[in-house]
């Protein structure tokens, strides 16, 4: 779950693999204040989710894909038009910071949002707003991605 977050967000492994480790060494640190399992997923699903936000900000990361960074599929791919899936993947990348997490919590992590008004600090309304216009957002760029290759 929390390299799932943190490479879903910034989509580079080593990255990933540092913020999963920094969250682990966090976690390690701090044992002794969880109270139980599901506070454990929360501590540390939280954990990955600002970490991921802060690791963009510190470095600045334009989102980049390179053939050889993608990791080989666990299980065979489910039928779907590829191109669109990696279009998807890279106008998601294009979201800024907080509206990409938003969308990845909700989407990919499959939490409602009210677990990611929680994991986020931010007012359900908030979530909701961003939520909203990053698919409106992604639907436009979508669209005129679709029309331009079909002229």
């Amino acid at each position: 779950m929390v390299f799932s977050c943190a490479w879903h967000f910034l989509h580079d492994r080593a990255l990933a693999e540092e913020v999963a480790q920094d969250v682990f060494l966090d976690f390690h640190r701090n044992r002794q204040t969880v109270e139980s399992a599901d506070h454990i997923r929360h501590w540390l699903r939280r954990a990955a989710v600002h970490r991921s936000i802060d690791q963009v900000r510190r470095l600045r990361l334009q989102p980049k894909l390179a053939l050889e960074d993608i990791a080989e599929p666990a299980a065979p791919p489910e039928p779907g038009d590829p191109m669109l899936s990696g279009r998807l993947r890279r106008l998601v990348a294009s979201l800024p910071p907080r509206a990409r997490m938003v969308v990845i919590l909700r989407y990919q992590e499959d939490l409602d949002p009210v677990e990611i008004a929680s994991l986020l600090e931010m007012p359900i309304r908030t979530v909701k707003s961003h939520l909203r216009r990053s698919l409106a957002l992604l639907r436009g760029k979508l669209a005129r991605a679709c029309g331009e290759m079909q002229t």
